[in-house]
C-alpha cells in the first residue's frame, strides 16, 4: 500500500508516471520482506528465467540485460503517448504485458506490474482514488492469466489478452463499487464516533476528512497542509486512536505516524500477489 501511495502522491505533485516513478515504487515495495536482497530500485544487471532450471528449458526467458533499459525506455515513451495517444484501459492492458515481459527487476515484477494498471487509471484520470485492482481476477483465473501471457509473446495474440484483461476490468469494477460502499458507510460510522466528543469533535473531523485523502501520515505533514498547531493535530490523532479510527505505526515517542487501518484494509483489498 505504501509503494501505491507513494507513487500517487508524486503524480497529484505533477511527477510524470515514468521510469524513475517506476524504480522509486520498487524500491518501496522491496524496501521489506521478500526480494529486499534483491536490488530493490535497480534494473536487473543479470538475466533471469521464468520456469526451468536454466534458459534452455525455461518457459520463458525475458530480454537480456543489456535490453532492458532501451526496452524500458519504450515503454516509458508509450505511457507518454509517443508516438500517438492510446485509450486509457488499452495502455493499461498493453503496459502490463510488455512490463511482465520485459521483466526489469530481479524480483517484485509482478506486483509491481499489476501496481501500473491501478497507476496508469489513475494518471490518466478514469479513477480518482485506487480503487480497482485486477490483482484478484488474475489470482482466481491463475492459469488464463499466465495462458494468455505467454500467447502475446509466442503467437501475438493481443486480442485473446485484451478480452481477458477487460473482462477483468468490469469485474474488479463491479467488485470496486461494493468496496466504496463499504468505504463510505466506515467514513459515516467513524463520524458519528467523533460526534460525541463535544468541543474536540471540530479539529478531529478536520482530521478525520484529511485521513481521507491520506490514510498514512505523519502529525507534521498533517499540521502543515491543515495549518493547525503541532499539539492540536497530535491531540485529534490520540482522540481518533482511543476511538479505534486510526493506529499509530511507529511505536516511537516523537515523529509518530499514523494510518487509518480500516479504510487501508478496505483500499488493500484485491491487491494480494499471485504468489
Amino acid at each position: 500500500m505504501s509503494a501505491l501511495q507513494h507513487g500517487l502522491e508524486r503524480m497529484k505533485g505533477g511527477f510524470p508516471l515514468s521510469l524513475r516513478l517506476i524504480r522509486e515504487i520498487h524500491a518501496i515495495l522491496l524496501r521489506s520482506g521478500r526480494g529486499k536482497d534483491k536490488s530493490p530500485g535497480e534494473f536487473r544487471r543479470s538475466q533471469v528465467w521464468i520456469g526451468g532450471s536454466r534458459p534452455g528449458n525455461a518457459r520463458f526467458v525475458p530480454p537480456p540485460v543489456d535490453d532492458v533499459v532501451p526496452c524500458m525506455g519504450a515503454l516509458e515513451k508509450f505511457l507518454h503517448d509517443d508516438p500517438e495517444k492510446t485509450p486509457t484501459l488499452i495502455k493499461a492492458g498493453l503496459t502490463h504485458v510488455q512490463f511482465e515481459t520485459i521483466h526489469p527487476f530481479l524480483d517484485g515484477n509482478g506486483r509491481l506490474g499489476r501496481l501500473l494498471i491501478t497507476l496508469i487509471l489513475c494518471a490518466e484520470g478514469a479513477l480518482s482514488e485506487p480503487i480497482l485492482y485486477l490483482s484478484l481476477y488474475f489470482k482466481m483465473r491463475r492459469l488464463e492469466y499466465y495462458e494468455h501471457l505467454q500467447r502475446v509473446r509466442t503467437h501475438g495474440d493481443w486480442e485473446g489478452w485484451m478480452r481477458y484483461f477487460l473482462d477483468g476490468v468490469v469485474t474488479a469494477a463491479d467488485e470496486a463499487l461494493g468496496t466504496t460502499r463499504r468505504i463510505l458507510a466506515l467514513f459515516d460510522a467513524d463520524r458519528r464516533k467523533i460526534e460525541g466528543l463535544g468541543r474536540a469533535a471540530a479539529s478531529t473531523f478536520r482530521a478525520h476528512e484529511y485521513l481521507q485523502k491520506k490514510p498514512i501520515t505523519g502529525i507534521r505533514e498533517m499540521q502543515k497542509d491543515l495549518g493547525l498547531t503541532y499539539p492540536t493535530v497530535a491531540s485529534a490523532l490520540d482522540r481518533m486512536t482511543k476511538l479505534g479510527i486510526v493506529r499509530e505505526l511507529t511505536g516511537y515517542a516523537r515523529n509518530r505516524v499514523f494510518a487509518y487501518s480500516p479504510y487501508v484494509d478496505l483500499l488493500s483489498e484485491g491487491t494480494e500477489p499471485l504468489g
